[in-house]
């Protein structure tokens, strides 16, 4: 017997076919488009992703035995718009969470206490590209697209719905921002404090575990193949590397810089910040922050300097980064974690005449470690960390994550993470025994270079704390409804 994991990323989609003890059999992947359509406009065609999903499953399909085939998950990345009529499709393209076209909207909801109060009762700060904000701009910008849709739904319940007619999403996605994570049902006055109450039809139901029997031709899987919602990529990836102890934390180095502890308790204090997701088992959740910094704040480094990632292994031999303070926040959208501020921008301090690019590139390097352990800390990781994703393939660059975060980190090896976790949740939801074997990886020990790293830390933390006045003013600058 054998499980498909999905995991529908941001501009790959990829699928893996694991055996019974966990092992990968067979992967298959496709690219998709990330569309810039304007000034902090972000989108996709939610056609080209369902179409990237079922040609992922055909291929795996192609000439092999799916007879012991016990069932398909599916987790995609979250957050963002995907407006979709009953049939589940687009009434218009999709909105990503990169977007940031909702900005002035979130800048007026944190002046009136809107984004407080949903914070206070939920643990879940919103940001720009996430559901309720584009939301409202959409009802404030482009009502007749709200007025065609059925379901203001996510990527993953998408490609579950086209592909077994099921509307319906998980409490994962639904976390954030309108349910009530005690209750997991949606918190009416959530609605009515975002002005979306009219709206309230768009929202999908929650189940526990949404699947539905495959109905969708062009997949080459026998129809009636149950296909699971799994959790959405943070919750997911959790799962699949094997989280189960509270206070064990995930770090995901991605696109984005994915921070999430597991724990026991709704914790509404402090600061605002992050998100509080709700898991598939009762009275735990993930405290996850993640943060808009990760690899494209590094590829965009290596472009400027000229190198590409072939190059990283010997910039960050060589480069000097402790000469720097770099603050890596590129993303237009600002930041969201370990706080939110729209308009949070990049910054690269203590340049001169000798200062060469692999100086540039280990200390941006460095600080999107920096990035990691502020995120951690404030989601409260006291157990161990596990680690996956693009950036920590780099063995230099994960020693310095080691180093910067002062504790062993564990890299899981591959890139498979978050669709072994939607495989196992397929397995759970069919009654299925879940994976014999844990993922593999290599463990980091934190080296000599932690004391300095310490320092460092400490500066970059400074030199937040002056930047967040400039950005905040930044953002009230910008605040058009």
């Amino acid at each position: 017997m054998y499980a498909i994991g999905v995991d529908v990323g941001t501009t790959v989609t990829k699928a893996v076919a694991f055996a019974a003890d966990g092992s990968a059999l067979r992967r298959a992947a496709r690219p998709t488009s990330l569309r810039r359509v304007g000034d902090r406009h972000y989108e996709q065609d939610a056609d080209e992703v369902v179409t990237s999903v079922v040609d992922v499953l055909a291929e795996l399909a192609d000439g092999g035995d799916t007879s012991g085939l016990a069932a398909v998950g599916v987790t995609a990345q979250g957050d963002g718009l995907w407006l979709v009529d009953d049939a589940g499709r687009a009434v218009r393209p999709a909105l990503s969470w990169l977007d940031g076209r909702a900005t002035g909207i979130l800048a007026r909801w944190a002046a009136d206490g809107v984004l407080e109060e949903v914070f206070r009762r939920t643990g879940s700060l919103m940001f720009p590209g996430s559901s309720g904000p584009l939301l409202a701009w959409l009802d404030a910008h482009e009502p007749a697209a709200l007025d065609r849709a059925a379901t203001a739904a996510y990527c993953k319940d998408v490609v579950l719905q086209r592909l077994t007619g099921v509307r319906a999403t998980d409490v994962s996605d639904a976390s954030v921002p309108f349910l009530d994570p005690h209750t997991r049902t949606y918190d009416e006055k959530l609605l009515a404090a975002c002005g979306l109450a009219h709206r309230r039809h768009l929202l999908a139901p929650v189940r526990p575990a949404p699947a539905g029997e495959l109905t969708h031709p062009g997949t080459g899987l026998p129809a009636g193949t149950v296909v699971v919602a799994a959790p959405y990529d943070l919750p997911a990836a959790a799962w699949g590397a094997g989280l189960d102890a509270v206070g064990e934390g995930l770090l995901i180095v991605g696109t984005t810089l994915a921070c999430q502890v597991l724990t026991d308790r709704l914790d509404t204090s402090g600061e605002p910040c992050g998100l509080t997701l709700c898991t598939w088992e009762p009275n735990r959740w993930l405290r996850a922050l993640p943060a808009m910094v990760g690899t494209a704040a590094l590829d965009w480094v290596l472009r400027l300097v000229g190198a590409t990632v072939r190059d990283l292994p010997e910039l960050l031999a060589t480069g000097r980064g402790h000469d720097l303070t770099v603050l890596p926040f590129f993303a237009e959208a600002g930041e969201r974690a370990p706080f939110v501020e729209p308009g949070a921008r990049a910054r690269i301090d203590g340049l001169h005449l000798g200062t060469g690019r692999a100086d540039i590139v280990r200390a941006t390097a460095e600080a999107i470690a920096y990035s990691a352990r502020h995120c951690l800390t404030t989601a409260g990781l006291t157990g161990e960390l596990t680690a996956c994703g693009g950036g920590v393939a780099s063995v230099a660059w994960a020693q310095i994550f080691a180093d910067v975060l002062a504790r062993p980190v564990r890299v899981l090896t591959g890139d498979e993470v978050g669709a072994r976790g939607a495989a196992l949740a397929a397995l759970r939801t069919v009654g299925a025994a879940p994976f014999t074997s844990s993922p593999a990886g290599t463990t980091y020990e934190p080296g000599p270079d932690s004391a300095r790293y310490a320092d460092g830390y400490a500066r970059y933390l400074e030199q937040i704390d002056h930047a967040r006045p400039l950005w905040a003013a930044r953002s009230r600058g910008d605040a058009n409804p």
